[in-house]
């Protein structure tokens, strides 16, 4: 009894460690004055996301495009409105460009991770 008890302690304390470890930034995206695009530079590290909020009209045209020296950093993005991803940009996709008409009116977030290591990164995203 005892032995589970220490058991279910080291667990606790285990996955409490690794959710304080697990960082999400949320940050804003906004065009400056008169401009469609923006560029942001950044590193997500290991097991780390970044979330960026943008928001669009219904069938606007986006482009988001992510490079990375190491190769290593992705995306996805979700309609905030729907819930849902974005087709070629889910969470099986490790995204690299994605391109399309825009399905809602509002929010979407990009989400940026890496797939090895940590991710140095440049993430463009235009919107028309």
């Amino acid at each position: 009894m005892k032995k589970i008890n220490i058991l279910l302690i080291l667990l606790f304390v285990f996955t409490s460690v690794l959710s304080v470890n697990a960082q999400v930034t949320n940050k804003r995206i906004k065009f400056k004055k008169g401009e469609s695009s923006a560029t942001i530079e950044s590193s997500v590290i290991r097991g780390d996301r970044d979330t960026y909020l943008v928001g669009a009209n219904k069938n606007q045209a986006m482009i988001v495009t992510i490079m990375s020296i190491e190769d290593n950093a992705v995306f996805q993005i979700i309609d905030r409105e729907t819930g849902y991803y974005l087709d070629g940009a889910g969470e099986i996709d490790d995204a690299k460009r994605w391109e399309g008409s825009l399905p809602s009116k509002g929010d979407y977030e990009i989400i940026v991770g890496g797939t090895r290591g940590n991710a140095e990164y440049t993430l463009k995203v235009f919107i028309e």
